[in-house]
């Protein structure tokens, strides 16, 4: 198979026959529409002053569905979030208790299997229990926030590691923030270093952005929650946030600014960053985050706002935009269709999978085969946007030929064995190295520079 721009498959892998339709169709809530056979492979359709570069990205993940959809062989790409608030703060994360270098599970995936995720994503929010919005250290694209602030220094980190992904650390002088990946933070003085990765390039990036609600004082992954925001006593609260000219909505664009600063920052540097905001909308009414459970037409307009601010106020074209709703079983997770916000402002769709595991399917089935079909009626690539699990493991080592989903993103420490309290919620090292190793999978040794002239 031919493919277009920094990625270059090797080897053909398994083939990935679509199954026919199966009895999960019961989730949705009226017919099923017919599913589209072909998705559309140019972001321009979107966002006509899409960046090569965020071209490039998009057209690797639709033409890996567009493969899937046609009963072609395809790979998926293999992805790990990375929580670097929490690998630089909390002793208690992680599989060994003791702060982690930024970038720690990044590594891990390399120090497991020898190779690198091809993607990356990282969080410019919550913060850490912190007065903010603040930064690190000051620089050009983050003046209008307090610098030198402690435990605010993981920001910059993430934006230094991102480019690092894209362009390789340690790189040569480029014009770029810390192209070594080694800086002494300012407010605590302690030395600080970032995975190298051979200093070519490694794959691409996303950011989700774990906003604490609009006029929060403190920044922290409490504020982000419903139960600890303003929605839970003042049900009109909600309507003010995306009510143009209310305080409320002040606040708001206020904690956009903070997001598009550094977002605009990696768009100077030529770096595409898949944004996933806003995820998990359908959880239940009062559980979850602050705009999750609300009236859908209020989401979308909160959606709508935030894309307009992002995209035609602050001018970012590098952006491929990830709708991802929790998985819909019915208890947490509500069916999410009335939550999309529409073709016109969404790239991908995906899945933040917590409905059981690979040795407990929902429903019995095979393992996310529910999810993967449901989100079949958008003309848009699939994927696993937040997982516990590898794709392939002892319990499900066919996943990928049944549900040839084009990106899986392991949750943060997830990734390792002795991390999380619930034992089923566990990958084993071999489940690691099955994956990493697998020829239906996309790892950075795939990855390839870019050839600026393919897209035209």
């Amino acid at each position: 198979m031919r493919m277009r721009g920094r990625l270059r498959l090797i080897g053909a892998g398994a083939t990935a026959a679509l199954l026919g339709p199966v009895a999960l169709w019961a989730l949705w809530p009226d017919d099923p529409p017919q599913a589209p056979r072909h998705v559309p492979t140019d972001l321009r359709e979107r966002d006509p002053e899409a960046t090569p570069a965020a071209r490039e990205v998009y057209a690797l993940l639709a033409g890996l569905e567009n493969d899937a959809r046609r009963g072609r062989p395809n790979r998926t790409v293999i992805g790990q979030h990375v929580e670097l608030q929490n690998e630089r703060y909390n002793a208690a994360y992680g599989d060994y208790r003791g702060t982690k270098p930024p970038g720690y599970y990044y590594r891990k995936a390399r120090d497991i299997t020898g190779r690198l995720p091809a993607f990356v994503e990282l969080d410019l929010g919550p913060g850490y229990g912190q007065p903010g919005w603040a930064v690190g250290e000051a620089r050009s694209y983050s003046r209008a926030w307090p610098s030198c602030r402690h435990m605010w220094g993981y920001v910059e980190d993430a934006v230094d590691l991102a480019v690092g992904v894209w362009a390789g650390l340690p790189r040569a002088a480029d014009g770029s923030y810390r192209p070594s990946g080694t800086h002494t933070d300012c407010a605590s003085g302690t030395e600080v270093a970032l995975p190298h990765n051979g200093g070519s390039p490694a794959g691409f990036v996303g950011f989700s952005f774990h906003q604490p609600y609009p006029g929060s004082a403190v920044k922290g992954f409490a504020q982000t929650l419903c139960r600890n925001s303003p929605a839970a006593q003042d049900p009109g609260w909600f309507g003010r946030v995306i009510t143009e000219g209310t305080a409320e909505h002040r606040a708001l664009l206020h904690d956009l600014g903070f997001l598009a600063d550094h977002l605009g920052y990696l768009a100077d540097r030529g770096v595409p960053v898949l944004l996933r905001p806003y995820h998990e909308m359908n959880t239940a009414p009062g559980h979850g985050f602050w705009w999750a459970g609300q009236d859908p037409a209020a989401y979308r307009k909160l959606w709508r706002l935030t894309y307009d601010y992002l995209v035609q106020r602050r001018g970012l074209h590098n952006l491929i935009f990830v709708w991802a709703p929790n998985s819909w079983e019915g208890t947490y997770g509500r069916v999410p269709w009335a939550y999309y916000p529409g073709d016109e402002r969404v790239d991908i769709v995906g899945v933040d999978d917590y409905s059981g595991g690979p040795d407990r399917p929902f429903g019995g089935g095979n393992w996310t085969e529910v999810w993967y079909r449901g989100l079949e009626r958008y003309a848009k690539p699939r994927i696993v946007a937040e997982s516990f699990h590898v794709p392939l493991n002892a319990h499900q080592p066919q996943t990928l030929n049944r549900t040839p989903w084009v990106l899986w993103t392991v949750w943060g420490q997830a990734l390792t064995y002795d991390n999380v309290s619930e034992p089923l919620h566990r990958n084993t090292v071999d489940d690691v190295k099955r994956t990493y190793g697998s020829d239906r999978v996309l790892t950075a040794d795939d990855w390839r520079p870019p050839n600026e002239n393919l897209l035209g």
